[in-house]
């Protein structure tokens, strides 16, 4: 939006500055249960088409659902189209992982009607910068909101909690389901088909939030998990790791023959990946020759340094191929996008990688996120804070409590081992409806997408009727699959047709699949979801 249309804006707008003090420590609280939101009218073009839309930033008050008592504060970011009955249209709710992130990321980057302009994979000159409006923006399928934890953004728990309270898997979840359950409340959207949209970390919380919708009543009619890791055991497995690794390889030029296209490259990576590699490291140090070529071949590492790495190149780190593979060039690759690289000379390689995201991807993209968030925020949404807004809480990641119970009772936590895959597959099995899209980036060494098909083959879901509800798209891209310009459009073509697809039957009967995996999942209520018996004393319908 330039000056001009900004200074076009209508008379309703309602700017707004908020003095309260939005502390993100461990042991912070506030006390203010004000609900105001900044509030503009907007307009977006989006497939030719104009949409006005409404923009709102601010906070509304969960309530602790036994006590009934204030719980937290959230800081959102909406857009719902103006549209004489809203509560046809669908709305979304999105939210980043970490955990300890705020929507800044998606919120700018993905989906919205206003995006950066960054120059991925290279790194993106310091200001002036620019704000564009977003032709991919999923405005014309759905209204968006972007949610911000406890502890991120302008988010706070509400005295006597502390914002500890909120950081952990469930409790953070439970979090979450009420601020949702409020905003269906306010602005009326209880009867809207409703999505879920979560990235990173943000993908194990919605498979904790969709489970914990649907024991409240709230069926949803689709999911969207972006850079999924549902099997925190699983995170530096060599065999889930390997196709993204020989993506990193094809793209800087070090696979031998160079294969003539990446898609088909890759499913030839994966095949040996399931059978061959898999083998070789279970028969390591015996190896068979053939196999150690290729691997050779497909990462670009002689053969003398697989056989010293016994054959592993994710090493004790998870970034032993990434800081080897361009080693004589003095160059690391991303761990989110492996196209991305880091200058590995002086002082430069000694950098904490974790201190100030010093992952070359977040490292091209943090000042234009920083400048241009708070240009959008305080000048095009017109909300300003006094408080600092906290994009990524180390804090909250550092006191996180990755305990977990799953649907049938089990333990299913922990920071190397939290599954939730579970919890996905009991949603799936016991709403025949919810569909599940999910997307990854074929250079995303943090969420390695062969992985995440990995996991899905080995999730507790065996109706066949509620597999056909998964679908799994992978792109040219990172970890920020949405950064690539090319993916983000192809991306948005793909979530369009999710969307139809996801679009309420109406009043009809269900379609054929639908009605046998519901009868399915009656039967499997018997057996497999104890906890029900144990909450009601009788199996509910």
């Amino acid at each position: 939006m330039d000056q001009a249309a900004h200074a076009q804006q209508t008379s309703s707008d309602q700017p707004l500055l908020d003095t309260t003090p939005y502390g993100s420590g461990p042991d912070d609280s506030i006390t203010d249960l004000t609900e105001q939101a900044a509030v503009t009218q907007q307009k977006a073009t989006i497939g030719g088409k104009q949409i006005p839309y409404t923009a709102r930033a601010g906070h509304l008050v969960t309530a602790d659902l036994y006590t009934a008592l204030p719980a937290a504060k959230i800081f959102y970011v909406s857009f719902t189209a103006d549209v004489a009955n809203p509560s046809t249209r669908p709305v979304t709710f999105f939210y980043n992982g970490g955990p300890g992130s705020s929507a800044v990321f998606l919120l700018l980057g993905s989906f919205g009607p206003r995006r950066i302009k960054t120059s991925m994979p290279q790194f993106t000159p310091p200001a002036p910068y620019a704000l564009e409006d977003n032709p991919d923006s999923l405005l014309d399928h759905s209204d968006l909101v972007f949610i911000n934890p406890v502890g991120t953004g302008y988010s706070a728990a509400i005295a006597p909690n502390k914002n500890r309270d909120f950081w952990g898997v469930d409790q953070d979840a439970r979090a979450i389901k009420q601020f949702i359950k409020r905003y269906l409340t306010v602005y009326r959207r209880w009867n809207s088909p409703k999505f879920l949209f979560g990235e990173s970390y943000g993908t194990p919380r919605t498979c904790v939030l969709t489970w914990q919708l649907h024991e409240d009543g709230v069926d949803l009619n689709g999911v969207v998990l972006q850079s999924a890791i549902l099997d925190y055991s699983q995170a530096g497995n060599p065999i889930g790791a390997l196709p993204t690794f020989a993506a990193d390889a094809f793209v800087h030029g070090k696979v031998t023959p160079p294969p003539k296209d990446l898609p088909s490259f890759l499913e030839q990576v994966e095949t040996f990946a399931r059978g061959p590699y898999g083998n070789a490291l279970n028969d390591y140090p015996k190896v068979d020759p053939k196999t150690l070529q290729f691997l050779s071949e497909i990462l670009g590492i002689p053969t003398d340094v697989l056989k010293y790495w016994k054959l592993d190149p994710t090493g004790p780190s998870g970034t032993l191929f990434l800081n080897s593979l361009l080693q004589d060039k003095g160059l690391a690759l991303g761990s989110y996008d492996g196209r991305v690289t880091a200058d590995e000379s002086g002082i430069a390689g000694s950098v904490d990688p974790n201190s100030g995201s010093n992952d070359p991807t977040m490292t091209a993209v943090g000042g234009v996120y920083t400048t241009m968030w708070n240009v959008y925020l305080n000048e095009e949404l017109q909300y300003t804070s006094t408080s600092p807004f906290m994009d990524l809480n180390d804090q909250a990641f550092k006191n996180w409590d990755f305990g977990h119970v799953d649907p049938t009772g089990a333990q299913k936590g922990g920071a190397a081992t939290l599954y939730t895959a579970g919890d996905l597959a009991a949603a799936m099995a016991l709403n025949p409806y919810l569909r599940v899209f999910c997307a990854g980036g074929y250079y995303d060494a943090v969420t390695a997408y062969f992985q995440t098909i990995l996991t899905f083959e080995g999730m507790p879901l065996k109706n066949p009727h509620a597999l056909k509800n998964l679908t799994v798209r992978n792109y040219p891209s990172g970890h920020m699959v949405y950064l690539d310009n090319e993916s983000r459009t192809k991306m948005k073509g793909d979530l369009a047709q999710f969307y139809d697809d996801a679009a309420p039957n109406g009043a009809g009967k269900p379609p054929p699949a639908a009605a046998a995996a519901m009868r399915a999942a009656a039967e499997s209520r018997q057996i497999s979801y104890s906890p029900y018996r144990r909450r009601f004393g009788r199996t509910p319908y």
